[in-house]
């Protein structure tokens, strides 16, 4: 995922309803392969995680 890509989804106000299924989930495992941790309203880094 470019850093384009994660500017462009950062200027979007409210949920990313408008942004395509493929990059919201390739950025969810981005995300979680860095140790965060998606929960109820929210994210939260796994334990051990720096």
């Amino acid at each position: 995922m470019s850093v384009e890509t994660v500017k462009r989804l950062e200027k979007i106000e409210g949920a990313l309803f408008s942004a395509n299924g493929k990059t919201l989930a390739a950025l969810q495992s981005a995300l979680e392969a860095a140790g965060v941790e998606f929960i109820d309203n929210g994210v939260r880094l796994r334990d051990g995680t720096k």
